[in-house]
């Protein structure tokens, strides 16, 4: 990050998407089952709720109130792009999950991270309300954990160790599905079980404090991993973001994204996916 001193603090940028996600997740906190108002985005299984655009409204209040010039990408409302760009992003996913949250299974959190006008993420945080849990790092300090009432620096799994995990996730599109299901049991081999949480953001934070040896998954939007990534390289693990383009440049495509893997683990487990 620049040292000009009118780049803000990575500290300052890390407490700004802690309130953001904080205000996401307390959206989340409310959720009530006769109140979900669900409609379908288009794929069979791609869901949204009145909980998502009212989660991703109270995310962009507290990053536009207090920086009004720096950009936003999100899940929901798109981008907002102010006359005089700052040069940082943020991208927002309100609601990782939201099949789970409407059958009301507890993987479910709001999303934010921020980056510099290269793309480098420098903060993330993963807020989730039913797991009592909050993940965060920012660019060189760790990742940590705050769980009830304690913050815990995350290391990421053991390496070698046996019984190993492996968290996947699965499309919604029927033919991508099959495909992926194909070559799950290639992917296994070396792991002891398999694990398909519904929110990738928390897997890579899972794989971040310990719980999953690995996870990959592809067809991931850069707001589904983009917090949780960052979480997991702070940790010590191996990470490959995609190299998508960027929703500032309309992006990506399906084909694009459907054909790129995210993926978290010990070093060891870098060749486990396919490139």
């Amino acid at each position: 990050m620049s040292a000009d001193p009118a780049t803000p603090e990575l500290e300052v940028l890390l407490d700004l998407a802690k309130a953001a996600a904080a205000a996401g997740a307390a959206v989340l906190a409310g959720r009530n089952a006769a109140e979900l108002d669900v409609s379908n985005k288009g794929d069979s299984g791609d869901w949204v709720t009145a909980f998502d655009l009212a989660a991703e409204s109270a995310v962009r209040h507290v990053l536009t109130a207090a920086r009004p010039r720096d950009t936003i990408t999100g899940e929901e409302g798109g981008t907002v792009l102010p006359d005089a760009p700052s040069g940082y992003r943020w991208s927002i996913d309100p609601l990782d999950g939201t099949t789970n949250f409407i059958r009301n299974i507890v993987y479910y959190g709001t999303s934010v991270a921020v980056a510099d006008a290269d793309g480098v993420w420098l903060a993330g945080v993963v807020n989730a309300p039913a797991l009592g849990r909050t993940y965060y790092a920012s660019r060189g300090h760790g990742a940590w954990l705050e769980y009830n009432g304690r913050t815990t620096q995350l290391f990421g799994p053991v390496p070698g160790r046996r019984g190993q995990i492996l968290a996947t996730g699965f499309s919604y599109d029927p033919a991508v599905r099959a495909e992926q299901a194909g070559v799950l049991g290639g992917l296994m081999d070396g792991f002891a079980d398999v694990r398909r949480l519904g929110s990738a953001a928390l897997d890579l934070c899972l794989v971040a404090d310990g719980t999953h040896d690995a996870f990959g998954e592809r067809g991931l939007n850069e707001h589904d991993f983009a917090a949780g990534a960052l979480i997991a390289e702070e940790a010590g693990c191996w990470v490959r973001r995609p190299r998508l383009t960027s929703p500032l440049a309309g992006g990506p495509s399906d084909v694009e994204r459907l054909s790129a893997w995210t993926c978290a683990g010990t070093l060891e487990l870098s060749g486990t996916f396919p490139p």
